[in-house]
């Protein structure tokens, strides 16, 4: 049988249906009210500078960076609610805005701000499919310099070092400041601890053992090596900077380097001794006390110990590297290779993360944004778990603190398991599964070159050549 083909009427009155349609739902959205988030608008409530873009970013941010917001009313329809849902999961793994919100100073962290600069100057945000339902969406050149305006002005009061410039203020990555003043009997203290084997069982690893001062804070080590030649989960962070990092270890269980200071002793796989015991040798040693006693009138105890270990590792600062100085006026200080390196660096959108002084550590990322980066790896272990191990949100699934580049170089192997062995694998993987983008040997090449400008001084020798 012979199907009768369509009238030219029918076609016609068929596509002037798909285009009413089509035109209906960006029409209803002019009409009903903008987006707004309420956790945006609380978190952001100590924010003064904030509120003069508050209104834009609820109204063109809002649906897909808070997960408050609501969704479009057409979400109803059949296939439309589960496609909405997945661009919005999408844009939340790339900047969830009431979460960026740092609580301790109520100000948008440094990582959120990059991301929203580099949005603008990239014109990425908000993207075609959504602009093409929400007409209203696109972001005038008013609104565009207001929000790049706050989010220099926001960078140069909260983040910036007074002593900079007022333009070098407002860039994404900062020089290390050139002194980080602390108590020097306390930090003497803290010194002689920090390598002191007493603070484990056996009395044969102190924690200079996992982060050794002449292999750039780390152990250059796959997995640390406790008592007993034990091997732990994961690969042992820098010490160097740390004190910049929002929280500290990979999945943030400590929330500041006298945090940090006080697990390993009593890790079973570690130290694997208890702090009791810890205590009780270092007041046997007469000398050690009464020196101690000098800076800790209170005595030695697991708080005035930690304390102390802690004020040394803030002093682990590593200015003066040559990407510094760079930053400071000294063009010659990179080579033309190098400088095409950091300018490939923030176009590819590196500096989104890896931004402010330590060029990272000031923010957890999903590993594998725009790939699955475990499904390409294998084999799960509690540890590839990160964030959610102490928060128990599955939306911190697979988050890991932004490791700083400050001295990548030295700081090898890269990632929390230790699977990229140099810093070229390192730089196309992380390009590969958080960017989506492939990158050239050539681009990787120089990417690489200015990478490795990132080597400070520590104590005022090249850090290379430090020794404990």
């Amino acid at each position: 049988m012979r199907l009768k083909r369509p009238s030219r009427r029918t076609c016609i009155l068929v596509l002037a249906v798909l285009v009413l349609l089509g035109l209906a739902l960006p029409v209803a959205n002019l009409l009903i009210a903008s987006p707004s988030s309420e956790k945006l608008a609380a978190a952001s409530q100590g924010d003064p500078l904030f509120a003069e873009v508050h209104d834009v970013i609820q109204a063109k941010c809002s649906h897909c960076h808070t997960d408050d917001a609501g969704v479009p009313f057409y979400a109803v329809l059949p296939g439309a609610g589960s496609a909405i849902r997945r661009d919005v999961d999408r844009g939340l793994r790339y900047l969830d805005l009431p979460a960026a919100y740092v609580s301790s100073t109520k100000v948008l962290s440094e990582p959120a701000l990059a991301k929203i600069e580099y949005a603008i100057d990239q014109d990425s945000m908000p993207p075609l499919p959504y602009v093409m339902m929400h007409w209203n969406a696109s972001l005038s050149a008013d609104e565009e310099e207001a929000i790049l305006h706050w989010v220099r002005r926001t960078r140069a009061a909260h983040y910036a070092d007074s002593a900079l410039s007022a333009e070098l203020k407002q860039s994404i990555l900062h020089p290390l400041p050139r002194k980080h003043a602390e108590d020097a009997a306390k930090v003497a203290l803290g010194k002689a601890l920090f390598f002191d084997k007493r603070l484990s069982k056996d009395n044969s690893i102190s924690c200079a053992s996992c982060h050794g001062l002449d292999k750039g804070g780390t152990d250059q080590a796959a997995v640390a090596t406790g008592v007993g030649d034990q091997k732990g989960p994961i690969n042992s962070p820098t010490v160097f900077n740390a004190m910049y990092n929002v929280k500290q270890f990979w999945d943030g269980r400590a929330t500041d380097l006298q945090d940090q200071a006080a697990g390993p002793v009593e890790n079973p796989i570690e130290m694997a001794e208890k702090w009791d015991n810890v205590i009780e040798k270092l007041k046997a040693d007469a000398a050690f006390k009464a020196t101690f006693e000098t800076s800790y009138p209170a005595g030695l105890s697991k708080k005035t110990v930690t304390a102390a270990i802690a004020a040394f590792e803030r002093t682990l600062i590593t200015p003066n590297c040559r990407f510094d100085k760079f930053l400071r006026g000294e063009t010659g200080a990179l080579s033309a290779e190098e400088q095409a390196g950091y300018a490939l660096f923030k176009d590819n959108g590196c500096a989104t993360c890896h931004c402010g002084k330590a060029l990272g550590g000031q923010s957890f990322e999903l590993m594998g944004r725009e790939k699955d980066y475990f499904a390409q790896r294998g084999k799960l272990i509690k540890e590839d778990n990160g964030l959610f191990n102490v928060t128990k949100r599955e939306a911190d699934r697979y988050k890991f603190k932004v490791p700083t580049l400050r001295n990548i170089a030295l700081t090898f192997p890269y990632f929390h398991d230790a699977t990229a062995k140099d810093l070229a694998t390192a730089v196309k993987t992380i390009a590969d599964v958080q960017n989506g983008l492939e990158l050239s040997a050539d681009d990787t090449a120089k990417i690489v070159a200015f990478l490795k400008t990132l080597t400070g001084e520590y104590e005022g020798k090249p850090l290379a050549s430090a020794k404990n």
